[in-house]
């Protein structure tokens, strides 16, 4: 039995009004140019069809072909008086004809592809640009294979998948009523045959496959993200699934998401194709029906190849643009959940003021301060900072230490603007920390985290991350590296600075890759530098020449320094002790040992420090042995 799929959301009738809203003022009078231009060839399918009827009256009874109302027109026209001598202008007009109708079908065709790849290129941009404006606590909450496939998968089949098919619609709905309307003033009864027979079928596999494609549709874009998860996390994990020898368990997990996504793909292909093959036995149906009708009339046989002619050249227009009309309905319909998708992606809010030119760096000349400052992620969760007060003077350092999940990143991460307190407030200078304070201060900020993101691109360009190939200052990108200790390392590898190192850095220990962490930050030059556990991959020695390294960098403001080594934030000016979100201790480091027991016992454990914090509390709480 099939898995029950969700097929709600909203209704294609919600969606496309919406779309049509996020498109530029461009590419709307693109698509209005496109329609004209489809209106324009349908005019020509008109010519080119009604210049059927009096070709076959000419070549079939040219005795009797000045009874046809155009003929005797065209002949007026031409001076002609012989039916003899309208075969070749006859013959002229309608092969040059059916040229410029399949010329500006063409025409149409590469218009519409044209205004749907750029347009699909603009929603890309866009959806991009407005997820990397989305507050941090925004991307903390959804996965990074939610928002990529989001982004590649969902948002790239606008284009595609709704926009061109869209147009394809337009397109082909004026050809098959141009051409409608030409079988009208052949001969009514044709066009009301025609209509009943193409026009009934269609209908009847609109309404059968309709639900079909939405479930099918609504599936594919679930497993596309489950998809892009499975593959992140077997290739992320890579160096474990080798050890563990668990790559059949990753196969077998991407091949059960990936298996139904393919059937789904596959009926949505037959669906598609398959009414071109039942249509063309409904219009052998349709032309011997009225073939047989015809015959029957005045006229006979003969009298009936002119209009006979006619519809089989209009079925054999009519008939592609039917299945070209049906076929992207179906596309619309089984992307609807793709659409859903890409419109909230679309509709994420902008801050304000983020098209205008980025502030200048303002960093601290007097002390940030911290007053009664509590945050949660969710409202229904325990407070992770509560009621925290520290005063940082400009020119000084900050030790910030505690136990696992005591608080420390988040503090970081309130103290950078990153996060917003729900009570209390952060102030620079006096000034407090609101959206458009945050901006600047922000720009003052180098973060450099426990694990970098290395780009797989040159050393050089990784320690110059965010700055243009034109941009980068190749004497800056080196004195940083010597000051994070690792300018050695990188002369000594082969092609040096313009070595590439790999995607995530691969290729580097996990000090090695710290260091060129702590040389990006350096080459900011910024005024405010955020350490978070960021030398806890280097050996006592190295970090100590870092930590003197920066220590001794021009221009530094404030320094903070989270670490569980205590050896780590020793020289520090001040020194912050957290435990469950809360500020216990606060002073130097002297005056830490002097009054807080827990950074007394940390200092006490030699280099784990507050690594063995937990096993000395349960060491004092249950002797000896081993806490039951």
């Amino acid at each position: 039995m099939p898995p029950v799929i969700d097929t709600g959301g909203r209704p294609l009738s919600e969606l496309l009004p919406r779309l049509w809203a996020h498109l530029s003022r461009r590419r709307r009078r693109q698509f209005v140019a496109v329609v004209l231009a489809a209106v324009v060839s349908a005019g020509m399918e008109m010519a080119s069809l009604g210049s059927v009827l009096p070709f076959i009256a000419v070549l079939v009874d040219p005795d009797m072909a000045l009874d046809h109302a155009i003929v005797a027109r065209l002949a007026g026209v031409l001076g002609i008086e012989s039916t003899g001598d309208l075969v070749i202008p006859l013959t002229v007009g309608f092969v040059g004809l059916a040229v410029v109708a399949a010329g500006f079908r063409l025409a149409v065709l590469w218009l519409g592809i044209r205004f749907a790849v750029a347009t699909g290129a603009d929603l890309n941009a866009e959806v991009y640009l407005r997820t990397l404006h989305q507050p941090y606590p925004v991307h903390m909450s959804r996965s990074s294979s939610e928002v990529i496939s989001g982004i590649v998968d969902k948002v790239e089949v606008v284009g595609g998948g709704v926009l061109f098919p869209i147009q394809t619609i337009i397109t082909s709905a004026m050809m098959i009523m141009a051409i409608l309307i030409t079988l009208v003033l052949v001969d009514p009864l044709v066009a009301v045959g025609t209509m009943i027979g193409f026009g009934g079928a269609y209908a009847v596999i609109s309404v059968v496959s309709r639900h079909r494609l939405r479930r099918h549709g609504t599936l594919i874009a679930e497993k596309q993200t489950l998809v892009l998860s499975n593959l992140q996390e077997g290739l992320g994990g890579i160096r474990d699934v080798l050890l563990d020898g668990t790559q059949p368990v990753f196969a077998e997990s991407y091949r059960q998401v990936d298996r139904p996504l393919r059937r789904a793909v596959g009926d949505i292909n037959f669906i598609v194709t398959a009414p071109r093959f039942v249509m063309e036995a409904v219009g052998m149906i349709v032309i011997a029906v009225l073939a047989f009708v015809l015959s029957r009339q005045v006229g006979g046989v003969a009298g009936a190849l002119p209009v006979l002619g006619a519809l089989a050249l209009g079925g054999q227009r009519i008939m592609p643009a039917l299945q070209m009309a049906f076929a992207s309905w179906s596309m619309i319909v089984s992307k609807r959940a793709h659409l859903d998708e890409a419109i909230r992606l679309l509709e994420q809010p902008l801050p304000e003021g983020y098209d205008e030119e980025a502030p200048a760096a303002r960093g601290v000349d007097d002390v940030v301060r911290f007053r009664d400052v509590s945050f949660r992620y969710a409202q229904d969760e325990p407070w992770v900072l509560e009621g925290i007060n520290l005063d940082i003077p400009a020119g000084s350092s900050l030790g910030v230490v505690g136990g696992t999940g005591s608080g420390k990143s988040t503090l970081l991460d309130v103290f950078m603007g990153l996060l917003t307190p729900q009570e209390g407030s952060v102030s620079i200078d006096g000034e407090v920390l609101t959206d458009r304070r945050c901006r600047s201060w922000q720009r003052a900020v180098a973060h450099v985290p426990q694990h970098i993101f290395l780009a797989d691109t040159t050393i050089a360009n990784n320690i110059a991350f965010g700055f243009g190939e034109e941009l980068i200052d190749v004497d800056r990108v080196v004195a940083a590296a010597r000051q994070a200790s690792i300018d050695e390392f990188i002369r000594g590898r082969v092609g040096g600075y313009d070595a590439r190192i790999g995607e995530r850095g691969i290729r580097l220990s996990g000090g090695q890759r710290q260091r060129l962490g702590i040389a990006r930050a350096l080459y900011r030059t910024a005024s405010v530098l955020v350490l978070d556990e960021a030398t806890s991959a280097l050996d006592t020695a190295t970090e100590s020449k870092v930590i003197d390294a920066i220590k001794a960098a021009d221009g530094l403001a404030i320094v903070v320094i989270v670490a569980h080594r205590l050896g780590t934030v020793r020289h520090c000016d001040l020194i912050v002790e957290l435990s469950d979100g809360r500020v216990t201790a606060f002073g130097t480091y002297e005056e830490l040992m002097e009054t807080s027991p827990s950074f007394r016992f940390a200092a006490g454990s030699g280099e784990t420090g507050w690594s063995t914090r937990q096993k000395g509390v349960d060491r004092e709480r249950f002797g000896d042995g081993d806490p039951q």
